[in-house]
């Protein structure tokens, strides 16, 4: 759903080092606080573009471990207000437990679900290992980074959204989602696949941003076998996957890739 205004262009004074100053007239991305409830009780609040809400509700939940990927997807109230939207959601009995103490660890919250973590072993907790591997080589990375723009429809009216896509292993990109977060477009993806009980077959993530370190524990906690990101990881996120078994592909442009860790050997050859 959406909950932007119908006009969402603005004029500005386009100006170079010579020339004349002239108007230019350009859509803005959209972005709104989106509060999130589990069980009646307020998780988080969002900044992120209003659109497939209820997918990004799916993706942060399993991002923040307070659902597994055993159980079934389930449904999201979305209902939009002047303020913002909020998305309600209920969670299975059986996991109250692990939102109560999730709760008890937030103080204030960001989307990238790290504020208000009040220890680092809460921050930095134990990631399971990748189960499953990819059949891509380097020319499908090659190819997907080819048609990724044409998957970027937002970003392309605004310059301003991320995207993250679902990578066959051939390299076709089978789904995509975008959103001024990097983290929001990945949670996005991620319950677009769950909601649709779709793997990754052999393929892989591809998004257009850094490599940071809650990209990569998304990615595990989704049994992603290989992440491509446009920019570099740091070190923790480059730890991480290590730890976990997942590949990385950085600084991915249309002549060059370089692979981190041993989960990507087709991409060698």
């Amino acid at each position: 759903m959406s909950a932007a205004p119908e006009d969402r262009s603005f004029t500005f004074r386009h100006i170079t080092p010579a020339g004349p100053i002239t108007p230019v007239t350009r859509e803005l991305a959209e972005e709104v606080p989106i509060a999130i409830e589990f069980n009646g009780i307020g998780y988080a609040v969002l900044m992120a573009t209003p659109a497939d809400v209820e997918e990004l509700v799916l993706g942060f939940t399993l991002a923040e471990r307070l659902i597994g990927r055993e159980d079934a997807p389930f449904e999201v109230d979305v209902h939009a207000t002047e303020q913002g939207i909020i998305a309600r959601a209920t969670l299975p009995e059986e996991r109250t437990e692990a939102l109560l103490s999730r709760v008890r660890h937030r103080a204030s919250e960001s989307s990238c679900g790290i504020c208000g973590v009040e220890n680092l072993e809460q921050a930095i907790r134990p990631l399971p290992s990748v189960t499953v591997s990819t059949r891509a080589d380097k020319q499908a990375v090659f190819r997907a980074l080819g048609e990724l723009k044409g998957h970027q429809p937002l970003n392309a009216r605004t310059g301003a959204a991320h995207a993250a896509a679902l990578v066959a292993a051939d390299g076709t990109i089978r789904l995509a989602r975008e959103d001024v977060g990097r983290h929001n477009a990945f949670d996005k993806l991620i319950g677009a696949m769950w909601r649709r009980g779709w793997t990754w077959d052999g393929g892989f993530a591809l998004l257009s941003s850094r490599c940071s370190y809650e990209l990569v524990e998304k990615a595990v906690l989704a049994d992603c076998p290989l992440l491509v990101t446009i920019s570099a990881p740091t070190r923790l996120a480059a730890e991480r996957a290590a730890g976990a078994g997942l590949a990385l592909v950085a600084l991915a442009r249309a002549d060059s890739i370089l692979l981190f860790g041993e989960g990507g050997l087709g991409l060698e050859q």
